[in-house]
């Protein structure tokens, strides 16, 4: 059964098309890796599924429901999350606060406990204003919305950039315990072999358009995705 499924998708940025005739499934809890060259329009595509961008052509259905022309809260609210590149936090906020937000003011004591209970470093800057925390830990607390608001579907663009290897592996940490909750993910990320690893199906971009489909394990075997992806598997 898919929880999201895109058909001839075509988007991009007033006349500029971006993203041309993308399909594309995300299974129920499965780990999909989206990868794809600079400029391939990976985040374009998150952007137009998250509901930032409007689709010039196509469909978008999660869960059952055609949600191409639902705003980005109404697809927020049905369990759609989006973490993007840049480290989406309230950077004038306290970490306490950027939780708050992050659930809407509900369960606060319960989103504090989960979130620092994966990162606890943000245990210890809860009243620490958020733009003044590390690079590293700001991409936590971005990263903690996916984990207090447990979503059904998590889009991750490039949550490891510009992170030292160490803070890297929290940030793989987290977004393995997501996937052993049984949450569904679709993954943007430099670091082409670890995310390999996790996923359970690999789509390819290349200038807007997909060029290859199929399993980790097929990566190798394809000249197509040695080719596009610039990455040796």
């Amino acid at each position: 059964m898919s929880l999201l499924e895109v058909q001839g998708l075509r988007s991009g940025y007033g006349r500029a098309e971006v993203i041309h005739g993308v399909d594309l499934r995300v299974p129920a809890g499965a780990a999909v890796a989206l990868l794809g060259a600079n400029g391939a329009g990976k985040s374009t595509l998150l952007k137009s599924l998250a509901g930032l961008l409007q689709p010039s052509a196509g469909g978008i259905r999660f869960r059952g429901q055609d949600v191409t022309r639902w705003p980005p809260h109404r697809r927020s609210s049905s369990g759609l999350c989006l973490i993007p590149e840049g480290r989406a936090i309230f950077r004038r906020l306290t970490v306490r606060e950027n939780l708050a937000m992050q659930v809407g003011g509900r369960d606060l004591p319960g989103a504090v406990r989960r979130a620092t209970a994966m990162f606890p470093r943000l245990g210890d800057r809860l009243g620490q204003v958020a733009g003044t925390l590390s690079g590293g830990e700001q991409q936590m607390l971005a990263l903690a919305r996916a984990l207090v608001t447990e979503p059904a579907l998590v889009l991750a663009d490039e949550l490891s950039v510009g992170l030292a290897p160490v803070l890297v592996d929290e940030i793989f940490d987290a977004v393995t315990a997501l996937r052993a909750e049984g949450r569904s993910l679709l993954i943007v990320e430099q670091y082409v072999q670890r995310v390999l690893g996790l996923a359970d199906y690999v789509y390819l971009l290349h200038k807007g358009r997909v060029v290859f489909v199929g399993e980790p394990s097929q990566c190798q075997e394809s000249d197509l995705f040695a080719q596009y992806s610039g990455v040796a598997v």
